[in-house]
């Protein structure tokens, strides 16, 4: 069985303040969040390492994995439960050796099937397409058509996950296309009420009956 759930997958914002980012990641988890991804590529290495690991307990507690974002040795040290890696992050084989069979490995795909089968056959447990709508965090992000989530659905035997400009009013068309992850972070962690944000969003896997 694919060790990365189904659901809402709540990406972490840069925040320096590891109190509030700690706040709004338990609120996510709340509101039903299956998984939560820790990304800051801008913080230094010191406080990466301590919102990593504040987020571990956290996601601990919950039962909820928690994936690293661009860092394997950063989730090996602090006990993650993966690493996700995006071009250029580091070689997808080399990090599935590391991490060991039992961590989830993630990837980023873009809007590349090519780069997804060889993901999957270097041992990701996920793959990721994106940008699946217009993207604030990502203004310039390549666009993944909504035809690529269906089929990478047929094609792989990977859980898919699609990123980037996602939204309660756009997402239905995605789960619908097969869809297993939705990767969320403006809609979710700006709204004014986290924990009911991910209940929307965590709705849609079992109101809409994916192919």
């Amino acid at each position: 069985m694919n060790p990365f759930p189904r659901g809402l997958y709540a990406l972490t914002p840069d925040l320096d303040d590891a109190g509030l980012l700690a706040a709004r990641v338990a609120a996510a988890l709340r509101g039903g969040a299956t998984a939560v991804q820790y990304r800051n590529k801008a913080a230094p290495a010191a406080v990466r390492r301590r919102q990593a690991e504040a987020l571990v307990g956290l996601c601990r507690a919950a039962a909820v994995p928690l994936i690293v974002n661009d860092d394997v040795e950063l989730a090996c040290a602090v006990g993650a439960d993966g690493a996700h890696l995006g071009a250029g992050d580091g070689d997808l084989a080399a990090a599935r050796a590391r991490l060991g069979p039992g961590r989830i490995l993630g990837a980023s795909c873009y809007n590349r099937l090519d780069l997804a089968q060889a993901a999957v056959a270097a041992g990701a447990d996920y793959v990721a397409f994106g940008a699946a709508f217009a993207s604030a965090t990502k203004p310039g992000a390549v666009r993944a058509p909504l035809e690529l989530y269906r089929t990478a659905r047929r094609a792989l035997a990977a859980r898919i996950v699609a990123i980037g400009g996602i939204t309660v009013a756009n997402a239905p068309a995605l789960v619908t296309a097969g869809v297993d992850a939705l990767a969320v972070i403006t809609a979710l962690f700006d709204a004014d009420d986290v924990a009911r944000r991910a209940r929307e969003f965590q709705s849609l896997f079992s109101r809409i009956e994916s192919p």
